[in-house]
């Protein structure tokens, strides 16, 4: 039982790695949203405000997505707080938060690519 605890504790504390992850990037989600917003007031040329509206698009997709990782750590915050009082269900738990732990993986990784590309687009239109 105790190591049954332990495992569970481990669980929750990547539960709560992956929700400040996130509080983390929405905030540069925001960050770069009042960039954007300087640039668009500027009056930019045409190329320049359509590759402002894509990347507008992709931060909306992507708190879109925020939310429902959002959604699914609470979930399993949830289920983990059952888990505590049910015995063996610590391991078919851990197997169900490693899909999650993909969908994290995926995502931070598709975040910060769009956030160089974004980088690289603040470079050259804020010069």
């Amino acid at each position: 039982m105790e190591s049954q605890l332990l495992v569970l504790s481990d669980l929750n504390f990547n539960l709560d790695v992956w929700k400040r992850e996130l509080k983390f990037q929405e905030g540069e989600m925001d960050y770069f949203e009042e960039k954007l917003e300087h640039i668009a007031m500027r009056n930019p040329g045409n190329d320049t405000m359509i590759q402002l509206e894509g990347f507008q698009n992709k931060i909306i997709r992507e708190r879109e997505v925020m939310g429902h990782l959002r959604h699914k750590i609470r979930m399993k915050k949830r289920e983990l707080a059952k888990t505590k009082f049910e015995n063996n269900s610590g391991a078919l738990f851990q197997e169900k938060q490693v899909l999650l732990k993909d969908e994290m993986k995926t995502f931070v990784k598709m975040h910060y690519q769009l956030k160089e590309l974004m980088m690289d687009f603040f470079l050259k239109t804020l010069n």
